[in-house]
């Protein structure tokens, strides 16, 4: 692997292009972030040259005893083929200079990289100037034929107008003006953001095509826990001592980049492409880990016990089936997400005497998946 403060010389990236695989350099943007680090992960599987922004690459002076990396970046540098197809590069969203240089000789770009905050100044500006610096820098590359851009669900279904039978699709946004109401401003800086991308996309000729994630959960790669991870963590470690009346849209990691490279790959795709699995109530969430995990402290009590219990709305997710990508039942995906945590040290292992056989506990997703789903009773 290589890491740079600065762009790669035209010298170095005629070497990366010749590299085994498809011959294509991609440049993804906040490369060791939780969705980032496993797009990264499969574009170097795949063969591609990864050339990824993150704030601070390390330094590796060549001296006989020196090499010191920032340790963020750890996971990365342990990939397959990182050593030979990975680059870093020194990036800020509000630097556009770092950023022509990150996506100079690339072919694509997968913009990833955005602010995680209610704080409506850490939240709004970086994400949308750094949305258009991206495609700008793009668009005056020269090489580039397709920017894919991580949007959310926040972009899409923030809407009080929307009715009960409404299918949510990629046809839906978020009511600004309630967002702002309510002071969600993560939701409101994802939805201006995917909308300056969008503008900036039509005003400089980029190929653009977007992605729109659900709150995401699977296994980690990097080593710290993100905020959707902490969604799941907190009702495992004794923190959360009830459960809200609320309903949330999940989707596997792992789907989510396999997304991104489909629809870059993808010469016919186009427009937004809502990612998601499955929509449960947060007591459902929690009943499907009582029953994979019953020697954790999860909570049985709901926060709101005097309104009626909230409904999951409807979506489709067709457009990312149609490209054939099969998604993993979010079950599946919240064991693994517990299994990496205990891995990892972020949850303490079940004493022994109390926690069921080790062939008990992978057989529960694999039944799971046979039947299609757990058998969730309200």
């Amino acid at each position: 692997m290589t890491v740079v403060d600065a762009v790669v010389s035209s010298a170095d990236a005629a070497g990366a292009v010749a590299q085994p695989g498809n011959g294509q350099t991609v440049c993804v943007t906040g490369a060791a972030g939780y969705i980032a680090s496993w797009l990264v992960k499969l574009l170097l599987e795949k063969g591609y040259t990864v050339k990824g922004t993150v704030r601070n690459p390390g330094m590796c002076t060549h001296t006989h005893t020196t090499r010191r990396y920032d340790p963020k970046n750890a996971h990365l540098r342990a990939l397959e083929g990182a050593a030979e197809r990975l680059v870093l590069c020194k990036a800020d969203l509000l630097d556009y200079d770092a950023i022509c240089r990150a996506v100079q000789g690339c072919q694509g770009v997968f913009h990833t990289a955005s602010p995680v905050t209610d704080d409506p100044e850490q939240m709004v500006e970086p994400a949308v100037r750094g949305t258009e610096y991206v495609i700008k820098a793009a668009a005056e590359a020269g090489t580039v034929r397709r920017v894919v851009f991580t949007s959310s669900i926040g972009a899409v279904t923030m809407d009080p107008a929307r009715g009960p039978d409404v299918v949510v699709d990629e046809s839906c946004w978020s009511d600004l003006e309630f967002c702002k109401k309510t002071r969600n401003w993560y939701c409101y800086g994802k939805a201006v953001a995917e909308q300056a991308a969008w503008d900036a996309a039509r005003q400089r000729g980029v190929d653009l095509v977007v992605v729109n994630p659900v709150l995401v959960v699977g296994p980690l790669l990097q080593a710290t826990v993100n905020a959707s991870i902490a969604h799941v963590l907190k009702y495992l470690d004794g923190s959360a001592r009830t459960f809200a009346n609320a309903v949330q849209a999940y989707v596997d990691v792992r789907d989510v980049a396999d997304a991104h490279v489909r629809v870059f790959e993808t010469p016919g795709a186009s427009g937004r492409h809502l990612c998601a699995e499955r929509v449960l109530h947060r007591e459902d969430v929690v009943r499907i880990l009582a029953k994979l995990f019953p020697e954790y402290p999860l909570p049985t009590r709901c926060s709101d016990e005097v309104n009626p219990r909230k409904q999951p709305y409807k979506f489709s997710n067709q457009k990312l089936r149609d490209l054939g990508l099969e998604f993993r039942p979010v079950s599946q995906s919240l064991y693994d997400t517990v299994r990496c945590l205990q891995e990892k040290g972020h949850l303490p292992l079940p004493v022994p005497d109390e926690q069921a056989t080790e062939a008990e506990k992978t057989e529960a997703p694999a039944a799971e998946l046979q039947q299609g789903g757990i058998a969730i009773r309200a």
